[in-house]
């Protein structure tokens, strides 16, 4: 117990310093003896950019990696030479095409809509394309205007081509966020993954990761399970208070948290997410009330209030659990961090399977004793000769 409370703590620790340990690393090396000197974790759609600045004639070797949003989706990296937005953008987009070839063409990109392969005003050489990993690496050498090195950069990933044509990407907060300025001398950048949402995003991830969806079901499974040994009364009742206390703290202020990364993506709105956050909050908070009108345990209405207890109890736990799946698929982080919460709330369902048997094996053998005492009294009253007679 001492050792997943540390882990938990730990985790609450990370999301107070900004989740650096989450963030990507970046790589520099790939097949074919490519190497580069420089490289950045580009958050946003979890890219890779890697590069290698030629002061002598101005230009950059790069290699941009990410993963395409379905089997037959691209991948796109480009400057704008104004600004850091998607439309004005010299881009270079990769994909698979429908024959199982893999191509990269330049496009320019003038306008919220599909582009079609074009020339751009950059020199650009020695094109390629590899796919690996599910992923698709772009290479190639651009030749910069006036050997300018501070450029906007901007990156993205779609889910289908018709023909050499890319359709447009989904507007979610990753795709809308891949953009930033970068220095291709210094190696500085000034990315979405410093801006503030961004850091918010990590916390709001981990607050309620931990809180509602690791320490609101350990809560109930120590309510519900310690409380059949009576060597564990009253621990149980103080551990589960424990739990739940600290979980929906976290949880409301991850909640916070989901409120004000709204403030930041005005017009991106994810309805389920935020319907059911929603509603983990009110049934949660409606919890926390309860408390204060407990009956005791002898009164008759103590049965009813058991109830509603339990029962909004364990819907918070499966909102909170479905929620969260939800929230890996807006965030994207790496697969680890899914992985490692599938393998936590896994380990707790298995955990809960066994302490289930084991609670109502004992509640039979209870059941067992009981009418097995009541039955022996019976006979023993039954033969037993009255007074007088």
């Amino acid at each position: 117990m001492a050792k997943l409370l540390k882990v938990l703590f730990f985790l609450v620790f990370l999301c107070n310093v900004g989740y650096p340990s989450l963030a990507q690393t970046c790589t520099r090396s790939f097949s074919s003896n490519r190497l580069f000197s420089s490289c950045q974790s580009l958050q946003p759609l979890n890219a890779n950019f890697a590069w290698t600045y030629e002061p002598g004639n101005g230009s950059i070797r790069m290699a941009f990696t990410a993963k395409p949003d379905a089997s037959g989706g691209w991948v796109a990296w480009g400057i704008n030479p104004v600004t850091p937005l998607m439309v004005g953008t010299r881009s270079l987009i990769a994909f698979k095409h429908s024959n199982g070839t893999l191509l990269v063409h330049t496009y320019n990109i003038v306008a919220q809509s599909s582009p079609d392969p074009s020339p751009i005003d950059f020199t650009v050489k020695d094109m390629a394309v590899e796919f690996q990993n599910n992923q698709i690496t772009i290479f190639a050498t651009w030749t910069l205007k006036n050997n300018k090195t501070t450029v906007n950069h901007v990156w993205n990933t779609g889910a289908q081509v018709i023909g050499v044509v890319p359709q447009s990407h989904a507007l979610n907060s990753a795709n809308l966020a891949s953009k930033g300025t970068i220095d291709l001398k210094s190696g500085v950048a000034t990315t979405s993954t410093s801006t503030p949402h961004h850091v918010l995003k990590n916390r709001h991830g981990v607050l309620n990761a931990v809180g509602w969806g690791i320490l609101l079901p350990i809560g109930i499974m120590f309510a519900r399970y310690l409380r059949h040994f009576e060597s564990a009364d009253p621990a149980w009742f103080y551990l589960h208070a424990f739990c739940q206390t600290v979980g929906y703290a976290l949880g409301v202020a991850g909640w916070a948290t989901g409120l004000k990364l709204g403030s930041y993506s005005k017009g991106v709105v994810y309805s389920q997410h935020r319907s059911i956050g929603m509603a983990i909050f009110a049934f949660g908070t409606l919890q926390v009330f309860a408390l204060l009108l407990r009956p005791k345990k002898d009164h008759k209405f103590r049965r009813y209030w058991n109830v509603y207890h339990h029962g909004l109890g364990y819907t918070v736990i499966v909102l909170s659990i479905l929620n969260m799946f939800k929230g890996f698929d807006i965030l994207r982080p790496d697969n680890k961090w899914k992985r490692a919460y599938i393998i936590v709330i896994s380990t707790l369902g298995g955990i809960a399977v066994v302490l289930e048997i084991i609670s109502w094996i004992i509640y039979f053998r209870r059941r067992a004793s009981k009418a097995s005492r009541t039955s022996n009294s019976a006979t023993s009253n039954g033969g037993r000769k009255r007074p007088g007679v």
